[in-house]
């Protein structure tokens, strides 16, 4: 499939999505719209050019939180099977279809890039923690783990955030530059 048939898996992604369960407040159809609208900003600010690359990458976002329509636990596992199945009809080679499943795989918590193109995604994947909706983000999260018993008040969840922050780097320059300042203050207004 050429870079241009981009539209008909978004579509068919986000048909998928809409199975999602309604607790997922955080991983949803949205989260996954934002995640490849910002792999594809991140990618031009770091230069990448290569519409391939870029073409790649979108897919890799689209289908990162496939997994949780079957699982909560170890979804990027079932998300890069999603793809599998669904990639015989895209056109890709094998070497692109393992850069996809190794950017699916690279989201997972704690992130631990290995390249350029690994590194575009987990800041996509997280990009919210350095922007201004960060709070409506963040609540939606909080909700979703509260739904799903990753935590059982709000106590802990201030706990985790307080942590996930405070251990949390972007990867790429131009989210170091423009998301970073904004994640630090959201840190220091969660410390106060």
């Amino acid at each position: 499939m050429s870079t241009s048939g981009f539209e008909s898996i978004e579509n068919a992604v986000l048909k998928k999505l809409e199975s999602l369960s309604p607790g997922l407040k955080y991983h949803s159809r949205e989260h996954t719209r934002d995640v490849v609208r910002q792999s594809e900003r991140i990618a031009l600010e770091e230069s990448i050019t290569d519409k391939r690359k870029v073409f790649i990458l979108k897919v890799a976002a689209l289908y990162h939180d496939t997994g949780f329509i079957e699982t909560y636990s170890n979804h990027e596992e079932r998300s890069c099977e999603i793809f599998l199945r669904d990639s015989i009809s895209f056109g890709m080679t094998p070497s692109e279809i393992k850069e996809v499943t190794e950017l699916i795989m690279v989201t997972k918590i704690p992130q631990q890039p290995r390249n350029l193109m690994q590194r575009i995604i987990c800041d996509a994947d997280l990009d919210y923690l350095g922007r201004d909706d960060f709070e409506l983000i963040g609540d939606k999260l909080r909700q979703e783990f509260l739904e799903y018993g990753v935590v059982r008040d709000d106590d802990e969840w201030d706990r985790l955030q307080l942590k996930f922050l405070t251990s949390h780097r972007y990867h790429t320059v131009s989210s170091q530059r423009d998301r970073e300042p904004v994640k630090q203050m959201h840190l220091h207004a969660l410390i106060r």
